[in-house]
C-alpha cells in the first residue's frame, strides 16, 4: 500500500484527502504544519506529498525544499488557490511535479494522483523521458516524466534534430509528463529559436494544470496548444 502524506494547517482539508485518498487504496498520513510533516516524511518515506503553500509558520516553500534536500525522489504536489498561479510557478521552481487547487474536487484529485503514479512507475521518474518520433516535414516529440535541468542535454539534442523539419514541431506531452521551472525555462528557449526560423510549434496533450501554466508564462506566443498529437499535426499540416 503506497502512503501519501497531506500537510495543511486546516483540518477540513486533511479530512477530505484522508476520506478520498483512502478510498483510492492509500495508507494516509496527516499533518497540520510542515514541522510534523517532515518528522513524517523522515519516519515513514511517502512517495507522494500534498502540501499546502499557504500555513503559519514553516510555509509550503520551505517544506518542499526540505523534501527536494532530504528526499529528492518524492513525488510533491502543492496545494493553492485559484489566484495564486504566482506561487505555483514558484514551487515549481523549487521543483513541485504537479499543482492542486482549492476547493479541491475528486476529478482534479484523481488526476493529479493518476499523474504522480505514472511518473513513479518510469525508471527514472526525476527526469523526462524524450523521444524524437518523426522528422520529415512534421517533427514530433514526445516527452513524459518530469521536464526538469536533468532534461537539458536530451531535450537540447532533440530539437536540434527537429530544426531540420520542413514545415513545424509538435511537442506532445504523455499522461505523466511534468514541468519543473527550468524545463518551462528551457522550452520557452528553444521555442523561441523555432520562430525566429520561422518554424510552427504546436503543444499538445498537456494536462489543463499546465497548460495554464504555460499560457501564464507566455508559451502560447511561440506555440498553439491541442489536446492530441493528431490534431496538432493536422493543423500544422494544413498551414
Amino acid at each position: 500500500m503506497r502512503k501519501v502524506l497531506v500537510i495543511d494547517d486546516e483540518k477540513a482539508t486533511l479530512t477530505m484527502f484522508g476520506l478520498f485518498l483512502k478510498a483510492y487504496g492509500y495508507a494516509v498520513l496527516t499533518a497540520e504544519n510542515g514541522e510534523r510533516g517532515l518528522d513524517l516524511l523522515n519516519v515513514e518515506a511517502p512517495s507522494i506529498v500534498f502540501t499546502d503553500l499557504k500555513m503559519p509558520g514553516m510555509d509550503g516553500f520551505a517544506v518542499l525544499r526540505s523534501i527536494k534536500r532530504l528526499k529528492p525522489a518524492t513525488e510533491v504536489i502543492v496545494i493553492t488557490g485559484h489566484g495564486d498561479m504566482d506561487l505555483v510557478i514558484q514551487a515549481l521552481n523549487l521543483e513541485a511535479t504537479d499543482f492542486i487547487n482549492k476547493p479541491v474536487t475528486r476529478r482534479a484529485l484523481d488526476a493529479a494522483l493518476k499523474r504522480a503514479e505514472t511518473r513513479l512507475q518510469l525508471r527514472h521518474p526525476q527526469s523526462a523521458e524524450i523521444t524524437l518520433k518523426d522528422v520529415g516535414r512534421i517533427a514530433r516529440i514526445d516527452i513524459g516524466g518530469t521536464l526538469g535541468k536533468e532534461s537539458r542535454p536530451a531535450l537540447k539534442e532533440v530539437f536540434q534534430q527537429a530544426f531540420s523539419a520542413q514545415t513545424g514541431v509538435v511537442l506532445h506531452f504523455e499522461r505523466n509528463a511534468a514541468v519543473n521551472g527550468a524545463g518551462i525555462g528551457d522550452l520557452a528557449t528553444w521555442l523561441a529559436k523555432l520562430r525566429r526560423r520561422q518554424t510552427r510549434a504546436a503543444i499538445s496533450g498537456l494536462s489543463d494544470n499546465f497548460q495554464t501554466i504555460f499560457e501564464m508564462v507566455g508559451l502560447g506566443r511561440y506555440a498553439d496548444f491541442f489536446p492530441s498529437a493528431e490534431e496538432a499535426i493536422r493543423d500544422l499540416e494544413g498551414s
